[in-house]
């Protein structure tokens, strides 16, 4: 072989590298999603996305994060047979969640679970003119958790941090909605670390997304995402799960 042809393989293995995408570039699910895997998103409206009949497969999954999430991991991964169920409900607050918990998460027997919770627990207690229950909200939602590890040894947990930004909904009491929410994403980050679970930041996801765009591009009302931001959450919900599960 001449040093001519060695230099050209070079280069040309060199630039294999660089433009080649690796499963993860390319959207594939993350390493710890065994084939065959079952994943859950639970979760109130912002995860329910409007979704359909449970076996309507056009519409099951909803118009969200979750349905951004289970066409990319589905399209990618084919070859790992996933199967993603969506129960989210809109209205749902953490008691709720956890009235509804053995026949929505338990008895679907999830190999991954994705939770995202409490903006309700705010927003529906503060328009009520009540104090927002935070001890309760971690008293359940640590139940909910524990039971949910002791019925499915060996499931894996994703908890997502509920988020706002000042809108329509949120501006007239902002102070308020910033101090309790505050304490909500301080018991689910508490949460992610005594399960060992990965915890998606989304607040500081809008915040600098806000940087970029007006807050209405994101979240139009302060609480529910638009379609664009529904793409940031499922963006940000695979970068950390691919990271907390690479190993």
């Amino acid at each position: 072989m001449t040093k001519t042809t060695v230099t050209q393989l070079f280069f040309a293995v060199l630039a294999f590298a660089f433009v080649a995408p690796s499963a993860e570039a390319a959207g594939g699910a993350p390493a710890g999603f065994r084939k065959g895997a079952r994943i859950l998103f639970q979760g109130d409206s912002i995860t329910d996305g409007g979704r359909g009949p449970i076996d309507d497969l056009n519409h099951n999954m909803g118009h969200g994060y979750a349905y951004i999430l289970a066409a990319d991991f589905g399209a990618h991964s084919p070859e790992r047979n996933l199967t993603f169920f969506n129960r989210g409900a809109a209205g749902n607050k953490i008691p709720d969640l956890l009235a509804r918990w053995p026949n929505d998460t338990i008895a679907l027997k999830p190999d991954v679970l994705s939770i995202l919770i409490g903006i309700n627990d705010v927003w529906h207690n503060l328009d009520a003119g009540k104090k927002v229950p935070v001890e309760e909200f971690e008293q359940a939602y640590d139940k909910l958790l524990a039971d949910t590890v002791a019925a499915l040894p060996g499931i894996k947990i994703v908890l997502c941090e509920p988020f706002m930004l000042p809108g329509t909904r949120t501006k007239a009491r902002l102070s308020e909605w910033l101090d309790a929410l505050g304490k909500i994403q301080q018991i689910v980050a508490k949460l992610g670390a005594k399960y060992k679970a990965p915890v998606v930041h989304f607040q500081k996801m809008f915040d600098d997304a806000c940087d970029k765009a007006p807050v209405e591009y994101w979240i139009w009302d302060g609480v529910q995402p638009t379609p664009a931001g529904h793409q940031l959450m499922a963006d940000e919900w695979a970068r950390v799960v691919r990271t907390f599960w690479r190993k």
